[in-house]
């Protein structure tokens, strides 16, 4: 069974950085996408940043210049670095991931389970 478990969020002052993590776990032949979304109370889910098992990134244009996508891929381990948060950043977070699992063919996306990340003075 694969999983993804995050770490990493709460509550920080406006200006301040927190970093995510999520590590995949379980039975996993390869991991392609990882990225993260976050989802503001009463809005829609977003895609925040991605990246990819080549190490392309992508990220939303709020979030240019101030977050930083990575992973480990020894670790199926996905990072990110939020520096300068806002406000308008705070939100649910949730990482995501597309994963074959062993024995398996094709990719499956997985969810985490979410982390708070709260920017207020």
């Amino acid at each position: 069974q694969v999983q993804l478990v995050e770490s990493g969020g709460g509550l920080v002052q406006p200006g301040g950085s927190l970093r995510l993590s999520c590590a995949a776990s379980g039975s996993i032949a390869s991991i392609n996408f990882m990225g993260w979304y976050r989802q503001a109370q009463g809005k829609q889910r977003e895609l925040v940043a991605s990246i990819t098992n080549a190490g392309s990134t992508n990220y939303a244009d709020s979030v240019k210049g101030r977050f930083t996508i990575s992973r480990d891929n020894a670790k199926n381990t996905v990072y990110l670095q939020m520096n300068s948060l806002k406000p308008e950043d705070t939100a649910v977070y949730y990482c995501n991931a597309e994963i074959r699992p062993r024995y398996t063919f094709g990719n499956r996306p997985y969810w985490g389970q979410g982390t708070q990340v709260t920017v207020s003075s």
